[in-house]
């Protein structure tokens, strides 16, 4: 084994044989321009990863919009607040584990789009993510539709989400730009920094997303994703407010990933002075 100067291990050394949730180290360019989240490949096999992504984001959307229209539907209601921000959550966190080696499960247009502005993703696999995210917005929702009786237009409206009344454009807009902001800032912090232990990822993630949705939930309705908001606007016809939920997202994530890459990703903890 080799040791550094002081007689420890040198890292090198210690690190053992990688697996397929290890990441790159905070600061190092060549890795974490080819290395994409929770251990896959950014860039490599984009067709085969977009189809991760449509898969993972239908899931992520149904599982959510399938709830709310649910609560919505059912007298006396079968589900409640609680209910359909636990629906969002957990699927996350399935999902991560699940296709977070194939594709880096972005899931969110927010998510790809901030990893590309800070070089931690491919822009020429941007359009593909972005096509396969809407898509699995927009197959969650006629799933949504599938899945409960009626009219497609009026089940899916159930699940859309529109600001609350007496909420002022700019300010669904900022609630939806600080809560993704909150949640990208999670999701690039636990799975591309390998500081962070790996076995966390999922739940930090899922964690961050419900956190997120009960913070908006009274304002904006927590889409916390464009691609969610767009799914059901498109098949209920609901397309009132529907620039903010595409934009804001974006707005914030971008802003999440500049702030953890360039500020927060090369600190480190303060060490005590041997003697």
């Amino acid at each position: 084994m080799s040791t550094s100067p002081s007689g420890k291990p040198s890292d090198a050394a210690s690190a053992g044989p990688s697996s397929p949730w290890s990441r790159p180290a905070a600061g190092s360019t060549s890795m974490t321009r080819s290395r994409g989240l929770f251990g896959s490949t950014a860039g490599e096999n984009v067709l085969r990863s977009g189809v991760a992504e449509l898969v993972g984001t239908f899931v992520l959307v149904l599982a959510g919009t399938a709830t709310a229209v649910g609560a919505a539907t059912t007298d006396p209601p079968v589900y409640d607040v609680l209910a359909i921000v636990l629906a969002f959550g957990l699927a996350l966190v399935a999902l991560v584990a699940a296709l977070g080696h194939i594709s880096g499960c972005h899931l969110n247009p927010a998510v790809t789009i901030g990893l590309a502005v800070t070089g931690k993703f491919p822009w020429r696999a941007v359009p593909v993510y972005l096509v396969a995210q809407l898509a699995g917005g927009v197959l969650a929702a006629l799933a949504t539709w599938a899945v409960h009786s009626g009219p497609g237009h009026a089940v899916v409206r159930f699940s859309t989400t529109n600001p609350a009344p007496g909420v002022s454009g700019g300010r669904a807009f900022f609630v939806e730009a600080l809560v993704t902001f909150v949640l990208v800032l999670v999701v690039i912090s636990v799975a591309t920094d390998d500081r962070v232990p790996a076995a966390v990822a999922p739940l930090a993630v899922g964690a961050a997303l419900a956190t997120c949705i009960f913070i908006a939930a009274p304002v904006t309705g927590g889409a916390v994703n464009p691609a969610r908001a767009f799914g059901p606007a498109l098949v209920s016809g609901n397309w009132h407010a529907l620039w903010l939920y595409l934009t804001a997202p974006v707005v914030g994530g971008v802003l999440a990933a500049v702030v953890y890459d360039r500020l927060l990703a090369p600190a480190h903890a303060p060490e005590t002075s041997e003697t």
